[in-house]
């Protein structure tokens, strides 16, 4: 697989790939942290790029999708997010779908059979990648029976014989963990006794371990107090608010999230009629972060229009001179939209940061023409020469101040630097949005101030004269 990887990274982009196979080396490990190795079966490759000098990270990701299922179709492979922004998101999840197949102990089996039939329809949707169920239920066991009537007969316990099984196979680090302190550096070292593997080569020869503890001096050999007999269990067990669930995890590639999810809301809907009594469905993962926070920023955006809309009001002292400066807001949200579909930007959580900052630019630049639309009208001007009036006077500073926005969000919304796809919408969205509020605000706006703001507004040098 090291070869494979090789044959697709360039040698000079490449620099380190570390192999993490099998368990982590101590119980403790595993006690501590959530690895996504979940038996000796299960490995996971960490491949390190050379810092800005090799391609897009996911042209080779998708590359090596099609070239390992195809060179290695009896293994299956899944790609974890590599950055920590997707850590974040995913909360720690290898994925950022995650449906959750939950429900009683007793359901087990039936939310197992289940989970796969998901898998199987989850891999068809376009854009669905690395789809796969998180737990193996079939890994094969040796389950040893203790003859407890006879190990008593012997002077044992079961704790004895578990306790000698456990050290001979798996070492006593564990169970009775001893260290040895180096005098001369004072750095401790773990000292553990097992049998060598080599040794218990066969199920005949682990047979024969001794077996002592109690009060005996003799041991016995493991023969003598039980009986093996092959089974199958399962490698890995979750359980999310007490209850036992099966994790169907998915990537996504060359589509949008909220499309692949849309997708999988929709298989999902077909399978609530066929879960048993007591279980249930749970999508969680990135997508519940980004739905939740989508929902906040569009909240967010409309509060915003109307809390600066009051704000307005109280400033100009009139209803009607705020919704005409709010008019260029329409074109601002009508350029982020055609900016996002023409780059083939999905909508996310920074273009939505994005439009609020070209929104915020928008109503700046709208506020300075009717500001001096209404400075004009104050002097006896009408209404339409004041709009055009207006126009012309404010065009200079309205281009400079969207021209500056635009020029320094450029380097951002092209992506360059390392990292710099993750900001990329941001820019795109800003300067999308200046474009079209920038030609709102200089030809649609002065229209309606002309047509709405028949009269003059009762604020200023003519509220005074007006009031004594």
């Amino acid at each position: 697989m090291e070869a494979a990887i090789r044959r697709v990274i360039p040698p000079a982009e490449l620099t380190d790939i570390l192999d993490n196979i099998g368990l982590p080396y101590s119980g403790f490990n595993i006690a501590m942290s959530d690895s996504v190795t979940v038996g000796p079966f299960d490995g996971e490759i960490l491949v390190s790029l050379r810092p800005g000098r090799h391609g897009p990270s996911a042209d080779y990701v998708r590359e090596l999708r099609h070239r390992l299922n195809r060179e290695f179709p009896e293994l299956s492979f899944f790609f974890q997010p590599a950055d920590i922004v997707g850590q974040i998101l995913n909360f720690g999840l290898p994925a950022p779908i995650d449906v959750q197949v939950k429900g009683p102990r007793a359901n087990g089996p039936a939310n197992y059979r289940i989970a796969r039939q998901i898998e199987h329809r989850l891999a068809a949707i376009p854009g669905a990648v690395d789809v796969h169920v998180h737990q193996v239920t079939d890994v094969p066991e040796f389950r040893f029976e203790v003859d407890r009537t006879r190990a008593r007969q012997l002077g044992l316990t079961q704790q004895d014989v578990a306790n000698n099984l456990l050290f001979s196979l798996s070492s006593s680090v564990q169970t009775a963990p001893n260290y040895w302190i180096d005098p001369r550096n004072g750095v401790d070292y773990p000292i553990s006794v097992m049998t060598p593997q080599n040794v218990v080569n066969s199920t005949a020869e682990m047979l024969r371990t001794p077996i002592g503890g109690g009060a005996r001096t003799a041991s016995e050999m493991l023969t003598n107090v039980g009986q093996m007999t092959r089974d199958t269990t399962a490698a890995v067990v979750n359980d999310y608010d007490v209850q036992p669930l099966y994790d169907v995890f998915a990537n996504v590639q060359d589509r949008d999230l909220a499309g692949v999810a849309a997708d999988v809301d929709g298989v999902l809907d077909s399978f609530v009629p066929k879960l048993p009594k007591g279980s249930f469905i749970e999508v969680r993962g990135q997508v519940a972060t980004m739905r939740s926070s989508f929902i906040g920023l569009a909240v967010g955006l409309v509060f915003a229009i109307l809390l600066v809309y009051f704000v307005m009001v109280v400033n100009f002292q009139s209803w009607m001179d705020p919704f005409i400066i709010l008019m260029a807001l329409p074109g601002a949200l009508a350029g982020i939209v055609l900016m996002l579909f023409v780059t083939q930007t999905p909508l996310s959580v920074p273009s939505m940061m994005g439009a609020i900052m070209s929104i915020g630019v928008a109503t700046a630049n709208s506020i300075l023409l009717v500001n001096y639309a209404n400075d004009l009208r104050q002097a006896g001007m009408a209404a339409v020469p004041a709009a055009l009036e207006a126009g012309f006077t404010r065009l200079r500073p309205v281009l400079m101040t969207a021209l500056a926005m635009i020029v320094g969000m450029l380097p951002m919304a092209l992506g360059w630097g390392e990292g710099g796809e993750e900001n990329a919408p941001l820019g795109r969205a800003v300067i999308g949005g200046l474009i079209l509020a920038t030609v709102a605000t200089l030809f649609f706006v002065p229209v309606v101030y002309s047509v709405l703001r028949r009269t003059p507004p009762r604020f200023g040098r003519q509220w005074e004269s007006e009031t004594g």
